[in-house]
């Protein structure tokens, strides 16, 4: 099996060296580069399977890297931030980022993060489930809501007969509320089913993901439900 392959950028030599060890140890192959103007160049070069960007990097800043990133792959995206109240945690999310880390971090959390991450990537379409609802044509597996199409198994959305382009954290966060129309999801309940947080996290994360789901499919077609979550209008 190939390894999977990290690119990392991240200015500061001493941390850039100890994570790209600690990684390698755990079976990755990574290829570090300390600006973003380098991660952009290796990135194009190598086509990883996942990039870590440091927010703060000389050149091009992470988000702007994570911009650049975004507008040319679905690849997964994991921020780096020395603060967790920073509103760069939310730049980096609104401009592509499906997760983000803060320093200093663990290295076993931060590899946990990676694998819930890839794992996800990997199976985009393991959790849309029957929901018997009329508007799901069976044999295709494709929900219908208004002017909204989700092929469950074609990993497709069509608005208006358009196909809409989701990353994967997108498309997993709407075959989560496409599986249940109607049906309030918490917060907490989406961080564990989407994004892999059995023990709970951040919920900027679902915040700034539903933001950007609906301008997508539709400002409207989400429901906030406050001091409770999020529905999906059936």
């Amino acid at each position: 099996m190939a390894e999977t392959h990290v690119l990392f950028v991240e200015d500061d030599d001493v941390i850039r060296e100890a994570t790209q060890l600690a990684l390698e140890r755990d079976g990755f192959a990574v290829t570090a580069m300390p600006d973003g103007l380098a991660g952009l160049e290796a990135f194009r070069a190598k086509r990883p399977d996942i990039a870590l960007l440091d927010v703060m990097l000389p050149g091009l800043d992470g988000v702007s890297l994570c911009r650049r990133i975004r507008d040319e792959s679905t690849v997964p995206v994991i921020m780096l931030s020395a603060r967790a109240d920073s509103i760069d945690v939310v730049l980096g999310l609104e401009a592509g980022a499906d997760d983000y880390v803060t320093k200093p971090f663990d290295g076993a959390v931060l590899v946990a993060r990676i694998r819930a991450v890839l794992r996800r990537f990997g199976h985009a379409g393991g959790i849309a489930g029957d929901s018997g609802d009329p508007g799901q044509d069976s044999e295709r597996g494709v929900l219908t809501f208004g002017d909204l199409e989700v092929d469950t198994e074609g990993m497709e959305v069509r608005r208006a007969g358009e196909p809409v382009g989701l990353t994967p954290t997108e498309m997993r966060l709407l075959l989560e509320f496409s599986s249940a129309p109607g049906t309030v999801l918490s917060r907490d309940k989406l961080l564990e089913r989407v994004w892999d947080y059995g023990w709970g996290g951040d919920t900027r994360v679902v915040d700034v993901h539903v933001q950007r789901l609906r301008t997508k499919i539709g400002q409207d077609r989400i429901e906030t439900v406050r001091g409770f979550g999020y529905k999906l209008k059936a």
